[in-house]
C-alpha cells in the first residue's frame, strides 16, 4: 500500500471535478483496510468507492481510502436461486452484465448505473421499476473504529428511496466491503412494466425478452437521455423524485394540470423530479462550464473546468425556482462533499 500526498481526485470522481486529497490510499483486500484504519485511527478518513454519487466542493483534508476490493463468486445455490458475492470494489454495470452472461436474473434493469457494488446498498439504488433491495440478501461491512467485520441483513439496512441506515444512523461509521445478491436461475420475473423499456422492446419487435434484450433496452434508453460520464462529467440523476402529501400535489395539480405523478400510498405521490426542473425552463441550460443536460433535466453536468462549487450552485438555483414555482421542495441525491 502507497499511500500518497496532495493527490488529484480528478479521475476519481465522474463529474471530473478537480480537488485535492490530503492524503490517499488504494486498498484491495478486508485485512489493508484494517491495517490501515488501526493504523491512521486518530486521523480523519474519508472514503471512496467509484465516486459516482458525489460532488466535490472543496479539497479533502483527511486520508482517503479508496476501495478497490475485486471479485465475485456464487456462495449458495439451489433449483431457483443461485446467491452471488460480489467484492466492493467491483464495477456495478460489470457485474450486471455478468449475471446476465451467466442466466441470472435480478439486475438487468439496472444496467449501465454508474458506480461500484459497495456503494449500492447505501442509497439503495434503482431504475426502471426495481431497486437493490428486490435482490439484496446482506452486505459485509468493516467498523471504521474497531475495525470489527459486521454482516448486515435486509431488515437491517433499513431500505428506503434511496435511503439506508448508512445515510443514516450509520452513516461515517462502516466501510461496506461486499454484497450478497439472490439472483435468479429460471422462471426469471422479467419487468418491463416502464413505458420506456415498453417502447424501447416494441421498436426492435420483441414481444418475450430475454433478460439481455431488457439490459440491452435500460441500456439504449440510458445512453439516449444520459451522458457518459468518461465524455462530459456528471453523477447521473442529481436529485431524487419528491413524494409529496397528496394534498401538496392536489393543490398544484390544480394550477398545472399536465403535471405527471404516481401513487405511492393512499396520502403520498411521486413526482418526477425531471419534469418540474424542465418546466422551471433549466433543461440544457448551461452556467459557464456547469449546466444541466439537453436530453435529461435531472442531470447536471460539468462541461470542462467547472468547479464543484459552480456546480452546487447551480444545483440551489433549481431548487428555489422548483420550489417558487411549484410550493415543492427536492432533495439532493448526490452527496455533497
Amino acid at each position: 500500500m502507497q499511500i500518497q500526498n496532495n493527490f488529484s481526485l480528478k479521475k476519481h470522481n465522474t463529474f471530473g471535478i478537480e480537488a485535492k486529497a490530503k492524503q490517499f490510499v488504494a486498498v484491495h483486500s478486508i485485512e489493508e483496510l484494517k491495517q490501515i484504519l488501526a493504523t491512521y485511527k486518530t486521523e480523519a478518513k474519508f472514503i471512496l468507492g467509484g465516486g459516482s454519487n458525489m460532488l466535490l466542493t472543496q479539497d479533502i483534508n483527511a486520508l482517503v481510502i479508496h476501495v478497490d476490493l475485486k471479485g465475485k463468486k456464487i456462495i449458495k445455490e439451489d433449483d431457483d436461486y443461485v446467491w452471488v458475492e460480489s467484492q466492493a470494489g467491483e464495477v456495478w454495470h460489470e457485474f450486471v452484465l455478468w449475471s446476465i452472461d451467466q442466466n441470472l436474473g435480478g439486475l438487468e434493469n439496472m444496467s449501465l448505473i454508474p458506480g461500484n457494488v459497495g456503494t449500492t446498498p447505501v442509497q439503495n439504488i434503482g431504475a426502471y421499476g426495481t431497486e437493490i433491495k428486490d435482490t439484496f440478501v446482506s452486505c459485509t461491512a468493516v467498523n471504521i473504529d474497531s475495525q470489527e467485520l459486521r454482516t448486515f441483513t435486509k431488515e437491517e439496512c433499513k431500505f428506503g428511496y434511496r435511503e439506508s441506515i448508512f445515510k443514516q444512523e450509520a452513516k461515517d461509521q462502516y466501510v461496506i466491503t461486499s454484497v450478497v445478491f439472490k439472483l435468479t436461475k429460471r422462471n426469471h420475473k422479467i419487468n418491463t412494466a416502464y413505458g420506456d423499456i415498453t417502447k424501447e422492446l416494441e421498436k426492435n419487435n420483441i414481444v418475450t425478452p430475454t433478460l439481455k434484450e431488457v439490459s440491452n433496452a435500460v441500456i439504449a434508453i440510458r445512453q439516449s437521455k444520459l451522458p457518459d460520464p468518461k465524455e462530459l462529467g456528471n453523477s447521473g440523476s442529481f436529485f431524487k423524485n419528491p413524494i409529496i402529501p397528496k394534498e401538496l400535489y392536489e393543490k398544484a395539480h390544480a394550477q398545472f394540470p399536465e403535471m405527471p405523478h404516481y401513487v405511492v400510498s393512499e396520502t403520498e405521490v411521486k413526482v418526477p423530479a425531471g419534469w418540474l426542473i424542465e418546466q422551471a425552463g433549466f433543461k440544457g441550460k448551461r452556467f459557464g462550464d456547469a449546466g444541466i443536460h439537453k436530453n435529461q433535466a435531472l442531470v447536471l453536468v460539468n462541461y470542462g473546468n467547472a468547479t464543484g462549487q459552480e456546480i452546487l450552485a447551480v444545483s440551489r438555483d433549481i431548487q428555489a425556482t422548483v420550489l417558487n414555482k411549484f410550493g415543492i421542495a427536492i432533495e439532493a441525491e448526490v452527496n455533497v462533499i
